[in-house]
């Protein structure tokens, strides 16, 4: 079969691509149909130029062609052993194809446009740029219907030039001529320039297009986590609730028994009680009875006689008045659960507030960035106050709460169970458990932390004192610098000092963050990690007479 084909191709006119039709062998040697190599070169009189449609060997005179007789017997033999024309395996060119600017008759569809010549090339007429030396150097590429625009309208010259001060292609005439000053390249190292920036710029938007799928992937991720622990915190939080309820309902259950069961025993009382008085009023009316009959009598022996019998009048066994209390049997037990109610109505509300705000503020990783500018951090400005009840007895506080100052004498603070014994540490009043933002204004050293509610306050351990322990996070403010510290692993950190210190807590972040605020601001030292209750801010002052301030920026 591939011999098959070889034939055809070797015995096919390179010009109408059927068998040859009466051979004819021009002077370079390939060979023609006579027809198609004379129609070829009438075409080409006016310019009188003749060469050879393969491999373009030009001839000063157009050559007299003769029937090739051997050729044409050669072809004849072969097409009785079954060889037939190929052009069926060829796809001719329709409106919408480039066609091959040398086939005649019914063109066939180009493979390759010649840059160089300006020409477009079916597969047959594209065979001499594979095999003759000087088209191998020609620049071959898609097959285009625009080479023309590839001409110069002025000059008639292929633009093989690129002028960068009009940004447009030129010929090299139009280069000494009309851009004759301008800044004038090559076509082809124009081409290769912009090129390599194409590249480096599809090199970006391809790694843009990986972070950007990684984010999408890291989105999804997010959406399945927040999926997953709505519909658990649902499930847990239903049945919380539900216990809630059932305690309630028990509750309830047990003061109503209680109430019956008191019910049952006083109605026993006030009945027993009852009966024994009707009783007593059924003998004291036979009584009178009796008095009143022998009142009645007018025999003076028999009143006599009977006097004795009835004039005695038994003591009664009870007193000879009940006191009935006000009807306020059980409304004291309703004004208890009533005020327990109202108890647990504040504790709800309260509660609820704090959940409340809490769902609100989940944003994981679609929050917004962190902040950039002094301006922007403002933003999250959250109000601030120290907390009289962990103030360690030596700290003076003052400005509303705001300011914490140590002092020789001892303060006549209360006794309370989260003051701070030892350590002169205070905490704030306030819960930290979103997005916000303050600053403290300094004099001496200090520390400036995060804490969480539940650190030690009783001692002078570890535990008690922020930076190191794994419940609170500070960063150690003097002149000589500052060092970061958690869980008493601490870390020196450069930076310009400064006497204020900008902290920005993002809680569902997880972000922690401490800046040098001046002019400027200047990030210090920033973590990253996972917040599991809400936080405090804290302060902690090493000397007498040294300050830190909770200040409130303008």
């Amino acid at each position: 079969m591939e011999q098959n084909q070889l034939d055809q191709e070797t015995f096919s006119c390179s010009i109408c691509l059927d068998l040859l039709k009466d051979p004819a062998t021009i002077p370079c040697g390939h060979s023609y149909c006579i027809r198609c190599i004379k129609r070829h070169w009438d075409e080409k009189d006016q310019k009188g130029n003749y060469s050879c449609p393969q491999c373009r060997e030009i001839f000063r005179q157009r050559p007299i062609l003769k029937r090739n007789t051997m050729l044409a017997a050669l072809v004849e033999q072969l097409k009785k052993t079954g060889l037939q024309a190929a052009p069926a395996d060829h796809c001719f060119a329709r409106p919408e194809d480039v066609a091959c600017d040398f086939c005649t008759g019914r063109k066939l569809k180009a493979i390759k446009s010649c840059f160089v010549c300006l020409a477009s090339y079916c597969e047959k007429h594209l065979q001499p740029y594979y095999h003759v030396a000087p088209l191998k150097k020609h620049k071959l590429g898609k097959p285009s219907k625009n080479l023309q625009k590839n001409i110069c309208s002025d000059h008639d010259e292929v633009m093989k030039m690129f002028c960068r001060t009009d940004q447009k292609c030129i010929c090299y005439l139009c280069s000494v001529e009309q851009h004759k000053n301008h800044d004038t390249v090559s076509a082809a190292a124009e081409m290769t320039e912009r090129q390599r920036e194409l590249e480096e710029r599809q090199g970006k938007i391809h790694q843009r297009i990986q972070d950007r799928e990684k984010d999408v992937k890291l989105l999804q991720q997010e959406v399945e986590a927040i999926n997953h622990s709505a519909d658990k915190t649902v499930e847990d939080n239903k049945k919380i609730f539900t216990e809630l309820i059932r305690l309630i309902q028990k509750r309830s259950s047990d003061v109503k028994q209680q109430i019956r069961s008191q019910q049952e025993t006083e109605v026993s009382r006030v009945k027993e009680l009852q009966e024994k008085l009707e009783q007593e009023i059924t003998e004291l009316k036979k009584k009178e009875a009796e008095l009143k009959q022998l009142l009645n009598t007018e025999d003076h022996n028999q009143f006599l006689h009977s006097y004795p019998s009835l004039s005695a009048l038994s003591e009664s066994t009870h007193s000879s008045s009940i006191n009935i209390r006000p009807l306020r049997h059980f409304e004291d037990v309703t004004a208890a659960v009533s005020e327990r109610r109202d108890k647990l109505q504040d504790i709800m509300r309260d509660t609820w507030t704090n959940i409340s705000l809490t769902i609100t503020d989940v944003d994981a990783l679609l929050s917004d960035p962190e902040p950039k500018s002094r301006a922007g951090f403002l933003k999250y400005l959250c109000e601030i106050t120290l907390d009289p009840n962990t103030a360690n007895t030596r700290l003076l506080l003052s400005k509303g709460n705001r300011k914490v100052t140590v002092m020789q004498q001892h303060q006549s603070y209360s006794s309370h169970p989260e003051r701070f014994t030892d350590w002169w540490q205070v905490l704030s009043r306030e819960s930290l458990n979103r997005r916000c933002y303050w600053e403290m204004k300094r004099k001496g050293r200090v520390r400036v932390a995060i804490v969480y509610k539940n650190i030690s306050g009783a001692g002078n351990g570890n535990e008690c004192k922020f930076g190191r322990n794994e419940k609170s996070w500070a960063l150690d403010v003097s002149q000589d610098g500052y060092r970061f510290g958690h869980n008493n692993i601490w870390t020196s950190i450069s930076g310009p000092v400064s006497s204020r210190i900008g902290v920005y807590l993002d809680h569902s972040a997880g972000i922690l963050s401490f800046y040098s605020v001046s002019e400027s601001m200047t990030l210090l030292h920033r973590v990253q990690t996972t917040f599991t209750q809400p936080l405090h801010a804290g302060l902690w002052v090493n000397r007498t007479g040294n300050s830190a301030e909770i200040c409130k920026p303008k």
